[in-house]
């Protein structure tokens, strides 16, 4: 559990719910904690100017009012370091997601139970820098659908910001260049989310993950047989993706002739469905990516040099994370906030040890490693082995090429296989990691029978995996029931 400060806490929870009020008195008797309550905006206001310094701000949502929110944003311009939890419904997910846009700390979904309330305020009452106190401002946090977020605190991710912004404004198709798990999908989102086609789908194929012949039907479709042998069109990612956008990941693993299709498509807003001489429109958006160097892709015959063309003419670069260590502590803050509401446990902190190995370690598989071994500590929660880094990889010299370009002369392995080949021949190593995965797997699956009361069928939809490997596991690691 987090330290807290050793002064007295002052909270103000503004509410007229006594289904809330009623269990924060409690908490706050338990803790030594002083709460003050008000019914009124104003007087919440007033209160944060004057009187002793509150420690925080609860805000209980009402439905259908958006005089909190405002409340809100007032007391973040006057204190932009206060913590504030906002309390609301599930179907309140637009005022959630702008509730977190303007400063909020957390957003706490009705029913709420007096341990989720005082995990909160805990959470956001730890030191900064000891714990999971460290704060994100709400203009460096910027959701960009389906859960992704844009978090830009350092000068580099800010710039590539305002680049995104300015390409938002056009209607030109884009390539994005990075290192794999560096967000390139992320960039991509927020494009979109900042154009004129934000209102409309955002489609995302991963160019490498598909043969050729699926990937054709998966980008422009197809006429399948139907019942009496009539045909019924099968609609492609292109035609669903009409008035929007659509990401194309790894573009330069894409077979040559269903690059000569896109070109098409780019020049003329159409193409012929495969299989039938049906023309269908597709006024969309294109957004490339490719973790390989443009430059070589066209001489190793991977990517078309008129494709490149139509595409490379506006390029972003998404560094890796390696040369944005000056966000670091704060994506894992943010890594861990989401992981841990996302299974229902206590955010962990991070002690400055663990803080000073993550520091110096080159991360290869950028934000998604980072993102994986934040779940994993969360779940073990052995500071050891989060200090543990695998064996640096040597750097490749970035090559420049005619944009301007920075981007990596070979695209870099995934992670599982540089620490299969740093690890060969090394048992040690193999048993450690089979240990940890074994551990993480048996601490999963006892909070999910935890969070669900053991209630093994919920348990199984909660890990999406069969109610009988649910059964399977709790025998094979001896599990039982607190209460049995």
């Amino acid at each position: 559990m987090n330290k807290i400060a050793t002064k007295v806490a002052r909270l103000l929870v503004l509410s007229c719910d006594s289904a809330i009020i009623g269990p924060l008195r409690s908490i706050g008797e338990s803790n030594g904690w002083r709460i003050e309550v008000t019914t009124d905006s104003w007087k919440a206001i007033e209160r944060t100017q004057s009187g002793e310094p509150l420690t925080m701000v609860i805000l209980d949502l009402p439905r259908g009012s958006a005089e909190d929110l405002l409340c809100l944003g007032r007391l973040r311009r006057m204190r932009p370091e206060l913590p504030i939890i906002l309390i609301g419904y599930a179907e309140d997910d637009a005022r959630r997601q702008e509730g977190l846009r303007i400063g909020a700390r957390d957003f706490l979904v009705r029913p709420v139970r007096e341990w989720q309330i005082e995990t909160a305020i805990r959470e956001s009452l730890s030191t900064p820098g000891e714990g999971y106190g460290l704060d994100i401002a709400s203009e460096d946090v910027e959701p960009v659908g389906e859960g992704n977020f844009f978090i830009g605190v350092s000068p580099t991710t800010r710039r590539l910001r305002a680049q995104a912004a300015l390409l938002a404004e056009t209607n030109v198709p884009v390539m994005i260049v990075g290192e794999a798990g560096t967000g390139r999908e992320t960039v991509a989102r927020l494009i979109h989310k900042l154009s004129v086609r934000s209102g409309f789908p955002f489609g995302r194929v991963n160019c490498a993950a598909l043969p050729e012949e699926l990937l054709e039907r998966e980008l422009f479709g197809r006429d399948i047989g139907g019942i009496n042998g009539s045909l019924r069109n099968a609609a492609g990612k292109l035609e669903l993706s009409t008035d929007g956008t659509i990401f194309l990941d790894e573009i330069t693993a894409m077979p040559m002739s269903l690059q000569s299709g896109l070109m098409k498509v780019i020049e003329n807003r159409r193409f012929t469905r495969p299989g039938s001489s049906d023309v269908v429109d597709a006024d969309v958006r294109i957004v490339a990516a490719s973790c390989n160097s443009v430059d070589r892709a066209i001489t190793e015959g991977w990517l078309s040099e008129q494709l490149s063309g139509r595409l490379g003419a506006y390029t972003i670069y998404v560094p890796p994370l390696r040369d944005r260590k000056d966000e670091l502590s704060l994506l894992a803050c943010h890594f861990m906030h989401r992981i841990a509401k996302r299974y229902g446990l206590a955010p962990r902190g991070f002690s400055p040890a663990i803080v000073g190995a993550w520091q110096s370690y080159n991360w290869p598989g950028n934000l998604q490693e980072l993102e994986h071994r934040v779940k994993r500590y969360l779940i073990v929660g052995d500071d050891e082995l989060a200090m543990a880094m695998p064996p640096s990889i040597p750097d490749v010299k970035p090559a420049h090429n005619d944009m301007g370009t920075t981007c990596r002369e070979e695209p870099r392995r995934s992670l599982p296989n540089r620490i299969e080949e740093s690890a060969a021949g090394s048992k040690s190593l193999r048993s450690l990691i089979q240990s940890v995965r074994a551990e993480a797997e048996r601490n999963a699956i006892a909070a999910a029978l935890e969070k669900t009361g053991w209630n093994r069928k919920a348990a199984a939809r909660l890990l999406d995996i069969s109610y009988r490997n649910v059964l399977y596991k709790i025998e094979q690691y001896s599990l039982s029931s607190s209460n049995s």
